[in-house]
This record gives structure tokens, sequence and C-alpha cells, in this order.
């Protein structure tokens, strides 16, 4: 009895607790946020039409219910097809307009949008919607698809505080937002960021000296210039642009065996050096064998176009892998240069964007022209390291015309590029994307939502590249600067960089976004004044510490009222390891290298064919390069880097992620190459025969880039006494530990000793700070 009685009890509770969580439900999200005086369709109407009904309602022609197309509004105020006396929309009425009537209506027979699409919309929502019918349901073209125009400089009251123009976009956000924007970093960590967003290297010793010396106005332009001008500038603007272009050194597929494609990347770091404006810098890549008189460097750029997967697989449908290969092409150039998800065009129109599958095709068609086929051959010798077409890189080349390729030997080199064939192949709309399924007949052309296709223009990939640099192209300025903020940054001013379509981000500061496309365009695409301009400036210089209270207002950091703090990338943090440890290989391009790796990986995942079946690692300075030089097979990409989120090369990548996972502990406690550049780095260190204190202090500013305060440096020595404690116990143990890595070791050096400061060197790589971006 007395159990049926508790049970009966904690029915009760349980009800009762339900019964006072339905009373105290929160509010929907933004329930409670005030509406704005003016709705704006673009920055308002438009995200939730995009999310919430586009999908049934917009243009997609196949997928579209009931006629009715809301992302137009000639369309949307047509009279219902099912229903002739009403209208969707009525203009400052929202009682008569049905899309408001349906939204907020509780009949589950009539409400939008229905409950079996599991959307819904949330109350603020539906007061937006009918706020903005009474305003008049204007509709606006999307953002992106409207040229930019440079804004005026907005005013600010905290004036003094900006450096440059951009400071005064950013401050009037901040200002609006009721925030304030973090003091200036301190100058050890300033040059840090700087020397790492420039260079991808921590500054050395006698560079932290000179700018800490340095009490000049012009300490810190000084400090940018010199960055600019290093050639690791180069390497390290690069190494985004590899993953833009979806570089590696196979072919993909199931053989994915080797390719030469690497003189390429050397191009890329060549003109990032030499500051090459960015409209030649992508027209060449685009069209640099339609040139006029068109030169074997132009000839090279072009084999961007060619670092898609091939296969060389018997037994496969010719027709369809070269489809698939102008298919990448296509995708790639909608993603990386455009900024739109062009590929979701490929079976059927955009279901988003104002985009048809024959305007996919119009696109697909500048690149369907190609001389090539779908397998060239099946795995090989060096004959089949590039594909047709391809160009020959002589020792006189080399010499005379390409010296910024570092080839190493005598041997025949090749490398994949375009070029046309003489008559120019039919392009078809491809039904479903099925590539035999032929349907109406396209020619070269783009869509019409951004910019026509001129006819003044010719109809290749030349006249493409002229039409993206068309002063009214509204997209191409735009996209680049946003991929640079973020590179800079680590979040774009639209955070979804590959996509600025009506599925994208919205930009934090639209303005700013426009200001520097159009003022990039009136200064010639010049790279390196852009970056010079963003890391000018006082947003850029900011203190990354942020407060409990800066933390709960802007989580994110959209707004910029401090400085970004991320991880860096995988390879720049092989970079920092080698770099602080004096084992860094400085050597500029040339072939990539097979560095330390877990046995057994490629032998596990390999059809047996080609030399790429198994891994043969190198030696000497090979194992030393920059992490960019790693050598990426795409079914097997180099472990490490990819659990620091590096990209594998299949496809064009335009943001990595950025994840902190236990495994990227593990790698910084174990990695060969951190332990190598440890042992050498407290080898090093010990032969300088310093105090105990000096040699501490010297690793943490070699490999965090500033100096120890004073209850560091207490526990660097205390845990280098307590290491030296451990192994004059265990002199086995240190022989141990000390045994790792290729790198010669001094016999003089007492190896009690050793073992204990490259303990403590280890324990100062796997600070957080060492590869925080901050």
């Amino acid at each position: 009895m007395n159990r049926r009685l508790i049970y009966l009890m904690l029915s009760l509770l349980v009800v009762v607790y339900i019964i006072q969580s339905c009373n105290n439900s929160p509010t929907p999200q933004n329930a409670e946020e005030e509406l704005p005086d003016s709705i704006s369709y673009n920055y308002h109407v438009r995200p939730i039409l995009s999310d919430k009904c586009f999908t049934c309602h917009g243009p997609d022609a196949n997928k579209r219910e009931a006629g009715l197309r809301l992302d137009l509004p000639e369309e949307a105020f047509k009279a219902l097809k099912d229903n002739p006396s009403a209208h969707a929309l009525v203009p400052f009425k929202p009682s008569t307009s049905e899309v408001f009537l349906r939204i907020s209506s509780k009949d589950s027979a009539v409400m939008m949008p229905p409950k079996s699409s599991n959307l819904k919309l949330t109350t603020y929502e539906i007061a937006l919607l009918e706020k903005w019918i009474k305003q008049g349901a204007k509709y606006e073209k999307h953002w992106a698809f409207v040229p930019p125009v440079s804004p005026p400089i907005p005013k600010v009251i905290k004036a003094d505080w900006a450096k440059n123009e951009i400071d005064y976009f950013v401050l009037k956000m901040l200002e609006q937002k009721h925030l304030e924007p973090n003091k200036e970093a301190d100058k050890e960590r300033l040059l840090k960021r700087l020397s790492f967003d420039l260079t991808g290297l921590p500054p050395s010793i006698p560079m932290m000296d000179q700018f800490l010396a340095d009490n000049s106005s012009k300490a810190y332009d000084k400090i940018i210039d010199q960055l600019l001008q290093s050639p690791a500038y180069g390497e390290k603007m690069t190494l985004h642009w590899l993953d833009i272009a979806r570089f590696a050194d196979s072919h993909g597929y199931q053989d994915d065996n080797y390719r030469s494609q690497w003189p390429w990347r050397d191009w890329v770091i060549h003109a990032f050096n030499e500051n090459m404006p960015y409209d030649q810098f992508i027209s060449w890549q685009l069209a640099g064998d339609l040139m006029p008189n068109s030169t074997k460097e132009q000839l090279l750029a072009t084999g961007f176009n060619r670092n898609h997967k091939i296969t060389e697989e018997g037994g496969v449908v010719d027709e369809e892998y070269r489809v698939e290969y102008v298919t990448d092409r296509t995708n790639t150039f909608g993603k990386a240069i455009i900024g739109v998800t062009l590929e979701c065009a490929h079976c059927h129109d955009h279901k988003y964007d104002p985009f048809s599958q024959k305007e996919y095709y119009q696109v697909f068609a500048f690149f369907n022209n190609v001389k090539e086929v779908g397998i060239e051959g099946v795995v090989g010798g060096p004959e089949t390291y590039a594909k047709k077409p391809l160009m020959v890189i002589s020792n006189d080349d080399v010499k005379n015309i390409l010296s910024f390729v570092n080839k190493q030997d005598t041997s025949r080199l090749i490398v994949s590029v375009m070029g046309d064939q003489d008559t120019l192949r039919k392009t078809y709309v491809l039904n479903r994307g099925g590539y035999d399924a032929h349907g109406e007949e396209v020619t070269a052309g783009t869509p019409k939502a951004l910019l026509s296709f001129s006819d003044k223009y010719p109809k290749n990939r030349l006249g493409l590249s002229q039409w993206l640099f068309d002063k009214q192209n509204p997209l191409t300025a735009r996209v680049f600067v946003n991929q640079i903020w973020q590179e800079i940054f680590g979040r774009g001013i639209v955070k979804t960089s590959g996509d600025f379509g009506m599925q994208g981000e919205l930009p934090s500061h639209p303005d700013l976004l426009d200001w520097l496309a159009v003022d990039f365009m009136k200064h010639n695409w010049d790279i390196k004044r852009l970056m010079k301009q963003i890391v000018s400036s006082a947003t850029y210089r900011q203190s990354a510490v942020v407060t409990p209270e800066m933390l709960k207002a802007d989580p994110d950091n959209v707004f910029m009222a401090r400085s970004s703090r991320y991880r860096v990338p995988a390879e720049i943090v092989k970079d920092v390891v080698l770099a602080s440890s004096g084992l860094l290989d400085r050597t500029i391009g040339g072939p990539s290298v097979k560095a330390y790796q877990p046995a057994g990986l490629w032998e596990g995942a390999t059809s047996g064919r080609g030399q790429l079946a198994t891994y043969i690692q190198d030696h000497g300075t090979s194992l030393y390069r920059r992490g960019m030089y790693n050598f990426i097979k795409r079914t097997v990409p180099p472990p490490n880097m990819g659990i620091f989120d590096a990209s594998n090369r299949d496809q064009c990548e335009v943001r990595r992620n950025k994840t902190n996972t236990p495994l990227q502990a593990l790698v910084m406690l174990n990695d060969p190459t951190v332990l190598e550049a440890s042992r050498v780095l407290a080898g090093n260190l010990l032969e300088e025969k310093g105090t105990t204190d000096a040699m501490l202090s010297k690793a943490f500013r070699l490999i965090v880039c500033r100096t120890p305060s004073d209850k560091e440096k207490q526990v660097l020595n205390a845990y280098y006494a307590d290491q030296l404690k451990v192994y004059s116990k265990n002199q086995q143990d240190a022989a141990k530990v000390i045994a790792v890595g290729e790198y010669p070791m001094n016999e003089m050096v007492n190896k009690i000793n050793l073992a204990a400061m490259m303990e403590v060197v280890t324990a100062i790589y796997n600070l957080e700070e060492t590869i925080t971006r901050s």
C-alpha cells in the first residue's frame, strides 16, 4: 500500500513539474526583441523566406508548389493560381495577404509552412513579415548581386581611436551596439600576431628585439613592410589558395598515383611575392593559355584548373569522367571566385538563388572545350605524372623564363595545364546531372542575376575572366576581400565565405565590405596594399583579452570589439615547431616531401598499383620543410595535418573548420617532429652554456614569442629540476627519450641534462598559446 502511495505521489510531482515547465517555458527566440523601425527585405525578410518558404515557393520550378513563387515581386503580387480572387501579398494589407494569413493561422489544414515540413516561424518572424507588408512589402535585389558602391566614411564619437578608414566602420557598429573597443595589444603579442598572419612563422629573437627597441612612430609600419617583403609571405598566402585550388600530389580516386603539379604551386608563391594584381592573378589561372602571345608562365598558371582529381582506373566510362572534371572546374569557379553555390543548379534549378539549371550549363560551357579525355591511361611511369594537355618544363625554361620553379634535377618535368580544342565542343543541359542525359543545347554565358555576359567579350575562358573583372560585377572584389579578412581575423565579414547567396549569412559590416571591395578595385587589385591596410588598422591591433561581459555581449566577436583568437592552421603548427627550434629549411618551392608518418597507412589503403602504393619517407633537410610542402596523397592525406583540420584537397575548400580535440594534444605530445625539435632546441640551449634561467627564457621567447613572467620562470625552473632528478635515477630512460628523429645529436652534451631540457621544451610546445594566433 505504501509503495502504491509513493508511486502516486511521484506521478503527481511529475505532472506538476511538467505543468510548471509549460507555464514557465521561455518565450520564443527573439520574441521580446523590438521590431526595427524600417523593415528591410534583404536583412530582415529574405532570410526568413529563404529558410522557411523558398524550398516550395522559390526559384526551383520543379519543386514549386501551387504555382507560387515568393522570391520575385512580380510573381508574389500576382493573383493566386488556385484562387484568382486572392493574392499572396497585398502591399500595406496583411489582413488580405494570404502569406500572412497562412503563417499566422493555427489551423493545421491551412497553416504555412505545413506541419509535415518540420519548419515553423517564430512569433518574432511573423511580426516582422506583418510589419513588412504594412510598410508596402518592398522587395530589394539580393545585396550581394548589386554592384558595390563606396559608402561615405561614417561619423563616430571616438574618432581619435581610428588608424584608417576600416576603423570608422567597425567603431560605428560598436557604438551602435554600446560596446567599447579593446586597448591595443602589447608589442610582443602584436608582433607574433603580425608575423603569423603575414608569413606563417614566429618572429625571430633579433626581430623581436628590434621591434621592442624601436620607439618611433613608424616602428609598426616598418615591421609590416619587412614582413611583406619576406619570401615567407608568398608561402603563407599560397596556403589558403592551395585549399581553394584543391592542390594535391596525387591524381585521386582508387589508384591515386603520383602527379607532378608542384611547379604550379611554385608559380603561386612567386605571384604573391611579386604582388601580382588580383585581376591578373585570376585571369592567368583561368585563361593564361588564351592570352594574346601567351607565355610559358601564363600557361603554367592555368594548372589551377587541372588540379582536380583524374582517374586512372581501367573500365570507367570516358565521357562520364570527362564531364566530372568539367563539373569540378565549374563548381570551383562558383565557390572560390564568385562565392556562390553554383553546384546546386547542376541537377535542377537552384532552390534558393536565381540561377537556373540552364545557366549552370552556360557557365559549364566555358570549361567544356578543353582538349582532354576522361581516362588517358592507367597507372604507369613518369609519362603519367601529368595528363594532356600538358607542358614540359625544361632546364632552359628554369634558367631563362620560369626561374621561380625549384627544379632539382635534370629529369623530364611535366605539368597538367589548360588548352582548348580547335573546334567547339557542344554543351547541353544534362537532365538530372546525368553525363549522357543531353537536354537543351546551350552556349557559354553567365547568370543574368549577377551580370549579363556582354557581347564584347569572347565566349571562352578569356571572356569569362574579363566578365569577372568588369567593375559592375557584384561579387569578384567582395568575395576576395572577404576571404582575406577571414584569413586574418578567422571569420569573414560574410561568415559563409563560399556562399554569398540567399542561404549565406548576411555581412556583419555590409558598408565596410563594400568600401573595401570598391577601394580594392580602385587601387588596381593590389593585394599587398589590402593586407597592409587591414593589419595597420586599430581594429587589427586590439588586444585579444576578453572579459566575461564582452563574451556575453558578443561571444563570437562578430562586432570586433577585440582581436580574434584561434589556433593556427595545421601547416603553421609544424612551421612554428621547426622555425623556433632552428630546424626549418627555408628553401622556397620544389617537390613535396614525405615527412615522418605512422607506418602502414598508405599500404592499408592502396590498389597496389603505382609508386604511391608504399610510403617511402624522405630524409635529410626534406624532413624540415614547411608544412605546406607536405606530400598530400588524396586517399590517405597526412594524418597529423588532418587532426588539425587540414584539407584533404578532394575538392575546393574556402574555409577550414577549426576544432579543438584531444587528438591534437596527443599529436603535440608524441609527434616525432615535435619531439625531435624539442631535442634539437634543448641541445642548442645547453651548448650555449648559459644559466638555467637564461636557457629557459630563451626557449620560451623562441616558441611563445614573448618574455616569460616571473611565475612562468619559476614553474619552468621547477619542472627542469624535477626532470633532472627523474633522469638522474633512470639514465636508460633518458637515452630512450632523446633517441628521436634523424637530426644528428651532439655526443658531447650531457644526456641527462638534454633529456630534462627536452621535456621542458616539449611542455612549452604544448602550451595553448604556442600555436594560438591571438
